[in-house]
């Protein structure tokens, strides 16, 4: 059991829970959000339940997988996940897709249970919370009092995203809602604060949060400008392909633009040693090994993918290791008039949350960059590798006129990042979504017969 395991508590409210079970335990492996999806919940728990509101509750709830056996020892037990439920004898015929179900026993017995998020009158309260300090029971409520939010912004839902939920305010601000829980500061409301401190104009600064403080310390919410006007990298690249339209001076300007935020992260938070590359080399190696086991279509290719690692224990240590995104891509940066901006701090949200807050290479976030710029490229037959390549080479030019060094000579340390990244996506594509499979194993068989 790993350290982000959670155990449902001895004194937990059993009855609410046992009345909601059988429809949670049906409901939840259909989010997109839901992490154990191929794994079985063998174990349902209230870790906490606060009414937020008249006919809203506020609920963190355990999620256990009973330790399923997995390629390099047992997974998680369980994860915590923070729900908002919306309870109504009659709910509106417009939250039809929210529905989670009718209760038919306990203390709830009759009223029919949904996902809040979808009601505007419950995101409305929601807001109404935010604006103003205050508690509700462990949940905690503050705001910047410098940037106050006006009241009545009609809100709707995202329904983009996958880890997480969000909710648009009146085009001026979004909520984004954590959904997978675990103890202590979460990246997207720390790291964001930092750099507005240091007065980085590169990420929107947060305006209002919430947390609580039971079973344990967490960050739930967290509120900021939403740039109306703004397109992801990541639309803006695939406009780029469709049109034939060259996107190397909007990759260059991207390049800068991360090359600014790190610079700030630099200044914000402390500055570590440059990056223990044997540790590193092992950590990938390993990571390699459970993925191999995962996905037999790696292990043809795994003695030039571990060459790739190896390589790393002779080559330059490269930047000092500092606080970097975590999850660097397309989908993470916005283009807003002329101005690249870059959102979601909060890392690979299936990895620890102390590793998320910790040092690394900041060559770790250049290579997923241009992982990025090559899933791009091949989103449409024929591929474009060509388009990669010129791409990948103006945001790296790009970020050398800014940070005073250029990733493209520190080749062991980005083949390294690149093919660590690259297998993290072999074995997310081979679990999420098999049809984008070849696209990662493109890259993995260039970076091990080539070693480009």
């Amino acid at each position: 059991m790993t350290k982000t395991a959670f155990l449902r508590p001895r004194n937990a409210p059993a009855e609410p829970m046992e009345s909601l079970a059988g429809l949670l335990r049906e409901w939840l492996p259909l989010q997109r959000w839901f992490a154990g999806k191929d794994r079985p919940v063998t174990d349902l728990g209230v870790l906490s339940m606060t009414e937020l509101f008249p006919g809203c509750l506020h609920v963190l709830v355990y999620a256990g997988h009973g330790g399923v056996p997995a390629p390099g020892g047992m997974s998680p037990a369980g994860d915590c996940y923070q729900l908002l439920l919306g309870v109504r004898e009659q709910p509106s015929p417009r939250l039809g897709k929210a529905l989670i179900g009718r209760v038919l026993d306990g203390r709830l017995a009759g009223l029919t249970v949904y996902d809040a998020l979808h009601d505007p009158r419950a995101a409305h309260l929601l807001l109404e919370r935010l604006r103003r300090p205050g508690t509700a029971g462990p949940l905690r409520f503050g705001c910047d009092a410098s940037q106050p939010v006006p009241a009545g912004l009609v809100p709707r839902l995202l329904d983009a995203e996958q880890s997480n939920s969000s909710l648009v305010y009146g085009d001026e601000y979004i909520l984004k809602v954590f959904r997978r829980i675990q103890p202590g500061v979460n990246p997207d409301l720390e790291v964001p604060g930092a750099l507005a401190r240091q007065g980085c104009h590169r990420v929107p600064a947060p305006v209002a949060w919430f947390r609580t403080t039971h079973p344990f310390k967490a960050t739930l919410g967290v509120l900021q400008p939403y740039l109306r006007d703004a397109s992801d990298g990541w639309t803006l690249a695939l406009d780029a392909l469709a049109s034939g339209d060259d996107f190397t001076a909007q990759a260059h300007a991207l390049g800068r633009a991360t090359a600014d935020v790190h610079l700030a992260l630099s200044s914000a938070f402390p500055i570590g040693r440059p990056g223990e590359n044997g540790r590193t080399a092992a950590a990938m190696t390993e990571r390699l090994t459970a993925a191999a086991h995962a996905v037999p279509a790696l292990q043809p290719h795994v003695p030039g993918l571990r060459a790739a690692f190896a390589a790393l224990t002779t080559c330059d240590a490269g930047p000092p290791a500092q606080r970097i995104h975590g999850d660097l891509h397309l989908g993470q940066v916005l283009r807003a008039g002329r101005e690249w901006f870059v959102i979601d701090f909060e890392g690979e949200p299936s990895r620890p949350l102390s590793e998320r807050r910790s040092a690394h290479s900041p060559v770790r976030d250049i290579a997923g960059m241009l992982r990025s710029f090559d899933y791009a490229a091949r989103q449409r037959r024929p591929w474009r590798p060509e388009w990669a390549r010129r791409c990948r080479e103006a945001y790296c030019a790009g970020y050398a006129t800014r940070a005073g060094w250029d990733p493209r000579k520190k080749h062991g340390l980005l083949r390294a990042y690149e093919t660590d990244r690259a297998v993290y996506e072999v074995l997310y594509e081979a679990r999420h979504r098999p049809d984008w499979l070849p696209v990662p194993m493109a890259a993995i068989e260039r970076l091990a017969v080539r070693g480009d």
